[in-house]
């Protein structure tokens, strides 16, 4: 049976373990009839021209997780930001775990979207957001809206500036040989409110995952939001990242991606602006080898006057790797002063890496300011050689010039801690130890 197939008659089994008569059921339903009709997108679909999703759909998927296997603290340490207090929502095969996490109802809420969905003080937040900005004619969202059921759910109060930051760390196990995964969550920033989170996909062994994930954003007036997503898994993972962001006046919303690790990973990252004098910031690292393939889309909708938006993204190549970048920015008619900035670099090590990069601007405004622009190269030879008559061997000469290239994108992550993890994991992917940090 093709997987297709194993999802749409396994939603009537997924139906029955939840409530039919919550008011999601109707949106489950219509949304799994959106996907019944469009299937898995194909190189046929003009925004996935580059990626092709084959060979992850020829895997016999579980859909349906068994109970939550035993994992200590001690054997996933390393992939927690464990050097700083934080609130953790830890899911294990898509189950949560309440003795790896820490959640709150202290002045803000950090915790289940299972609570959320099913506990009738939730039900007018629920009513409110779900599935209010998440692309509806978009097949594997529309997918993900059908299974929803669990992830977090993350509410600030208004005025509330969350101390420490929030982890969200799903672990995939190898419990089953294949196993698929749809984690839905919902972040909620109220006026005046500030939140920093970051959130990790990771299997602890070599089985095969598919996790289809989608994440909605509110920022509220003048609030602030910073999201961190570390893409570092094993090869036999993929990832479809899915996130919806609206903005309301002058708010700041940013999302750093760093894709490191993974078979095939998917951003699909979407802002819409709701108001004036927005700020939004999207950039990422991307250091990939072997058969990787990295595929970033985003999208800034520009609706309204005096808003910016900062797109840089920095990506490195080498061996058969395939790195994609469909960046777009669509300026309104009446969305004059807008300054619209958008940068894809890219290197690739090797002549058999490849880049396809498809910068777009699509303006309605006259009275705007906004760039777009891609470049493709390799490492400055010159360069290279001026380092290693400073006596740096050629392996840490040439780190040295990707830690420089890639450098102004670290510059901007507010989360000291997560700025010197990613500098580790950069050394690490480059097989060098630099005693510094950027």
């Amino acid at each position: 049976m093709e997987l297709k197939d194993k999802l749409i008659s396994s939603f009537m089994a997924f139906e029955n373990r939840v409530d039919i008569d919550h008011p999601v059921h109707d949106i489950r339903t219509e949304a799994i009839k959106v996907f019944e009709e469009k299937g898995f997108p194909s190189k046929k679909d003009e925004l996935w021209k580059y990626t092709s999703l084959n060979t992850l759909l020829k895997n016999n998927y579980s859909v349906f997780p068994k109970d939550e296997p035993g994992l200590e603290f001690k054997d996933v340490k390393k992939y927690f930001i464990h050097d700083i207090d934080s609130y953790k929502i830890v899911f294990i095969d898509g189950i949560y775990s309440s003795h790896l996490s820490q959640t709150s109802h202290e002045g803000l809420d950090a915790c289940l979207m299972s609570s959320a969905l099913n506990k009738p003080k939730y039900r007018t937040v629920i009513e409110k957001y779900f599935n209010k900005i998440a692309k509806k004619d978009d097949s594997l969202t529309s997918l993900n809206t059908a299974f929803s059921r669990e992830g977090a759910f993350i509410h600030i109060p208004k005025g509330k500036v969350v101390e420490k930051p929030i982890q969200i760390i799903h672990f995939a196990t190898g419990n089953e040989a294949s196993l698929m995964l749809q984690p839905r969550s919902l972040v909620i920033v109220e006026e005046n409110a500030q939140v920093q989170i970051i959130e990790r996909h990771q299997s602890t062994t070599e089985n095969a995952v598919f996790t289809n994930s989608v994440t909605e954003i509110f920022v509220h007036e003048r609030a602030i939001a910073d999201y961190y997503k570390i893409q570092n898994d094993k090869q036999s993972a993929s990832l479809i990242d899915n996130t919806y962001i609206a903005q309301e006046k002058n708010s700041h919303a940013s999302v750093h991606t760093f894709s490191i690790g993974g078979k095939l990973t998917r951003n699909n990252l979407q802002f819409l602006h709701k108001g004036e004098y927005i700020n939004s910031t999207l950039k990422g690292i991307t250091i990939i080898e072997g058969k990787q393939h990295v595929d970033h889309s985003t999208l800034v909708h520009h609706s309204e006057p005096n808003c910016e938006s900062h797109q840089d993204y920095k990506g490195i190549y080498a061996d058969k790797s395939t790195g994609v970048f469909n960046g777009r920015i669509i300026v309104e008619k009446e969305a004059q002063k807008t300054n619209g900035f958008q940068q894809s670099n890219n290197i690739l090590i090797d002549d058999k890496a490849t880049i396809n990069a498809k910068p777009q601007l699509e303006i309605f405004a006259d009275d705007v300011k906004c760039s777009h622009g891609c470049t493709i190269g390799q490492l400055d030879d010159e360069a290279l050689f001026y380092l290693q008559t400073r006596g740096i061997p050629e392996k840490e000469a040439r780190a040295l010039l990707m830690y420089a290239f890639a450098n102004n994108v670290l510059e901007s992550v507010k989360i000291p801690e997560v700025k010197i993890r990613i500098n580790k994991l950069i050394a690490m992917k480059l097989g060098v130890n630099i005693g510094f940090d950027l």
